[in-house]
């Protein structure tokens, strides 16, 4: 079914509810990778609560990406098996309690023709709001809709994207994944067998499932708290990254980052294979 470009960006879904305790909190952080190390007191604040030094949990920044995990505008009717995840923009209003209710606002922001045979872009937004209305975050998501071009809506317009400095990184940074991440993660929301059935990943064209892009970006944001942000969540204020290609359970990511003022600028590559898996990353500080 054709898109059908004033119904698509009628779309909107307001006051979804949704709640999470700590217990969702820290399978995310763990999901990503925090606690690797069972002893490293900087990444365990983020799996465990502290029993006899009492200390408070931290809530990772991105958590917001799973903390209403389903919400969006409604039924776009596009063609599923084309659509791929083509960024991710996270605003910080505020930072995350350890549980809570929350409602999720969502709308649709744009639609572009790439044109026939060229595919779609729908970026739609979903606004997190905690029982007093007040924001915690702002989601932006781009969605690459590959079999679903040529509908006759504008093409111009798109936001560009982060340019990376042209100097050599300010630092490098690498992050281990583990043969079984992907089957952790999905536990947060992302349910698609892609990501867990190596049957289905090899009729997707992968040789094995892959990890959930939003696994990745997650570990982008723990690549800057470890560099930048001294483990605070409340350091963040906004996280952009797009997504250029798969990251297997068990590579290794580099980050290489660069830092100008408040803003750190990000790429993440696979060198084992060659790849850049991260483009135009955008960390805002405090």
């Amino acid at each position: 079914m054709p898109i059908v470009y004033e119904q698509l960006m009628a779309l909107k879904n307001l006051g979804q509810k949704y709640s999470y305790s700590d217990r969702d909190v820290m399978l995310y952080a763990y999901g990503i990778g925090l606690g690797a190390d069972p002893m490293d007191e900087k990444e365990l604040a983020f799996v465990n609560e502290g029993v006899l030094t009492p200390r408070p949990l931290k809530v990772v920044p991105t958590f917001a990406s799973v903390a209403a995990w389903g919400a969006g505008p409604g039924e776009m009717n596009l063609n599923r098996v084309m659509v791929v995840d083509g960024e991710r923009d996270i605003t910080f209003h505020k930072p995350f309690a350890t549980a809570a209710h929350i409602t999720a606002d969502s709308t649709v922001l744009d639609v572009f023709d790439k044109g026939k045979d060229k595919g779609a872009v729908i970026r739609h937004q979903t606004v997190l709001k905690d029982e007093k209305g007040e924001k915690l975050a702002t989601l932006v998501a781009s969605r690459f809709a590959r079999g679903d071009g040529g509908f006759g809506g504008p093409s111009d317009g798109q936001p560009e994207p982060h340019k990376v400095p042209e100097r050599a990184p300010d630092k490098i940074v690498d992050i281990t994944t583990r043969p079984d991440q992907a089957l952790v993660y999905r536990l947060c929301g992302d349910r698609n067998p892609l990501h867990s059935d190596p049957e289905f990943a090899r009729k997707a064209g992968f040789p094995r499932p892959i990890l959930h892009g939003m696994c990745t970006y997650g570990i982008t944001c723990r690549g800057v708290l470890q560099t930048y942000a001294d483990f605070d969540p409340s350091a963040f204020k906004q996280h952009v990254a797009r997504f250029s290609s798969p990251v297997f359970p068990g590579e290794t990511v580099t980050m290489e980052l660069w830092k100008d003022g408040n803003v750190v600028s990000f790429e993440a590559k696979v060198k084992s294979r060659g790849v850049t898996v991260i483009k135009s990353g955008k960390t805002v500080l405090a």
